[in-house]
């Protein structure tokens, strides 16, 4: 006879199973989803949160949901979906969380009636299917030429119309269009530097046709280097340009002091050697991730060469990559062919910076945008929301095909899924519409998140759509409905497919859970032993400085010490 199967878990282990444990995690998303639903759209709310002492302000999904500290596993999956939707195609990061939180929604009426979970995720993914090739049925194509360009600065224009540059999206969407349209096929966009600078206004912001990077430190000398050059050569080092002291101790007997001269003498040598060395380069430009210290910078500066050190390594690696040349971790042999150029090199004072430019460089085509603005807040949310654009105009370039936004696709998809719900029989029927009415919370929640009466406003698309107006969606600006291809407001396709396939597999992951096993006497020993470990490093750190404060008095006091006393 077959014997049951015993499994001995730690005493104390929590085994939740069953359907209450697959609405208990149903129930923890849709609480994580109601924080970020009003973000949504144009006129959605920013959020403030405080972590530490840093404090965000945004209403990008991705970054709040990044900002969140969330303990339930099961909500961690929509950190996940978000993080994904912003790393493949970097927009619609809350469009995707309340997706897969109405998903969910939907799903939890149909456990609590009995349906099993498989049906449901199998349905779902059918479901998503047909979505998608509708979605590339009624996509419309982009021209190449003036259209194309014209199309890509709508689609920036609507990714930034629910940030916080939204006023002057025109201005920014230009600058992102044209930091795309700058770049080689491949369209890297770590190419495109972002530079944020305190002070003046938005429009005040430019684009730069190659690299530009903040001075980070400058040396004695520095104000008699040349600070405009044309067609100069560049040398970009890996490499320390100054006298340090020894950093472990050192030991040197001498018997007489001509050989500690001579010692001194061979430092100076080595360093003066290498500075000759990158004067006979021939470049006129000298880079370093490491120090150039005040002799270096004098050197160069007499001989009419700029130069700069303490560079980031991403910078130095996009003035390799623009201005061409390689990175060098020595000067004893410099070949031409290791040397960038560029068209024009210059330094200049951009608010109360020093930086340097580096326009028109000979390897692959790169740009920056420095970013001005009044905050510290502000500036960081205005590089979110031009990342968000950047992303965009890449994927629509890329993938060449859009749909209208404003909600307009999602209640066509919603249309289309109805009408195919009508050709199953059973269960799957009640499920695809359940799918297919989640799909309307995306105009439901911009029309809410604008302050319209929501019910009103999808009873109208739902008309329109019946009439075969596939792209009327959420009018914000006049309040209503709209032709939101003819209002400009478009998307590319690959945000949408991504959107949806990200949260129908999220929510289906969360669906196939029915068991959740956690042992909290284990998670308190692992809190308590990283508590005592943190409270023994201070109370050591304590005890030494006892200890160290101790010796200290007892010198004062002209007792000797232990070590004082170690040939008694």
């Amino acid at each position: 006879m077959m014997q049951p199967q015993i499994i001995l878990l730690k005493e104390g282990t929590d085994t939740s199973q069953g359907t209450p444990q697959l609405i208990s995690n149903i129930n923890a998303c849709t609480t994580v989803v109601d924080m970020v639903r009003t973000t949504l759209g144009p006129l959605g709310q920013d959020k403030l949160i405080q972590n530490n002492r840093e404090t965000t302000i945004s209403n990008d999904g991705a970054t709040v949901m990044r900002c969140l500290d969330i303990a339930h596993p099961a909500a961690k999956t929509l950190v996940d979906i978000a993080k994904s939707q912003d790393a493949e195609v970097g927009d619609g990061t809350t469009s995707v969380v309340v997706l897969a939180g109405e998903f969910l929604r939907e799903a939890k009426t149909l456990v609590e009636e009995g349906v099993h979970p498989r049906l449901i995720i199998r349905q779902f993914r059918e479901a998503c299917e047909k979505g998608i090739k509708k979605l590339e049925d009624i996509g419309i194509k982009l021209q190449q030429g003036q259209d194309e360009r014209v199309i890509l600065k709508k689609c920036a224009q609507t990714a930034l119309n629910s940030k916080i540059i939204n006023h002057e999206k025109g201005f920014f969407a230009d600058m992102s269009v044209e930091a795309v349209l700058s770049l080689e096929e491949d369209m890297d966009l770590e190419l495109i530097g972002i530079k944020k600078v305190q002070g003046g206004s938005m429009t005040d912001s430019e684009l730069i046709k190659g690299v530009a990077f903040k001075k980070c430190f400058s040396y004695a000398g520095f104000e008699q280097q040349p600070k405009y050059f044309k067609n100069p050569k560049i040398l970009l080092l890996h490499l320390e340009l100054e006298l340090k002291a020894e950093k472990d101790n050192a030991e040197i007997r001498v018997k007489d002091p001509k050989q500690y001269q001579a010692i001194v003498d061979a430092e100076w040598k080595i360093i003066y050697d290498k500075l000759e060395k990158c004067v006979e380069s021939g470049a006129q430009v000298v880079l370093s991730q490491l120090p150039i210290g005040d002799l270096a910078t004098q050197y160069f500066a007499d001989r009419g060469i700029f130069c700069a050190g303490r560079v980031t390594a991403d910078d130095i690696k996009r003035v390799a990559k623009s201005c061409g040349g390689a990175v060098q971790t020595t000067v004893s042999s410099v070949e031409p062919g290791n040397l960038g150029t560029c068209e024009e090199f210059e330094e200049k004072q951009v608010g109360n910076e020093r930086y340097n430019f580096f326009r028109g460089g000979a390897g692959r085509a790169s740009a920056t945008v420095v970013l001005r603005g009044g905050s510290e807040h502000f500036i960081d949310e205005a590089e979110r929301s031009l990342h968000d654009a950047l992303c965009i105009v890449k994927r629509a370039h890329k993938n060449t095909t859009v749909v209208g936004g404003g909600g307009a696709v999602e209640m066509e998809l919603s249309k289309e899924l109805r009408t195919y719900a009508r050709s199953i029989s059973g269960k799957g029927q009640v499920i695809v519409n359940g799918y297919a009415r989640a799909l309307e919370v995306i105009p439901r929640q911009v029309a809410e998140n604008a302050g319209m009466d929501s019910t009103e406003i999808l009873t109208q698309l739902r008309n329109r759509h019946a009439q075969e107006h596939n792209w009327f969606g959420v009018d914000v600006v006049q309040g209503g409905v709209c032709d939101t291809v003819m209002a400009s407001v478009l998307e590319p396709v690959s945000v949408k497919k991504n959107a949806l396939r990200s949260a129908t597999e999220a929510a289906c992951l969360i669906l196939s859970i029915d068991e959740t096993v956690r042992n909290p006497q284990n998670e308190q020993q692992q809190a308590q032993g990283a508590a005592g470990g943190r409270m023994a490093g201070q109370a050591g750190s304590m005890s030494q400085k006892g200890m160290m404060g101790m010796v200290d008095g007892m010198k004062g006091r002209g007792v000797r010490t232990m070590k004082g006393m170690g040939g008694k």
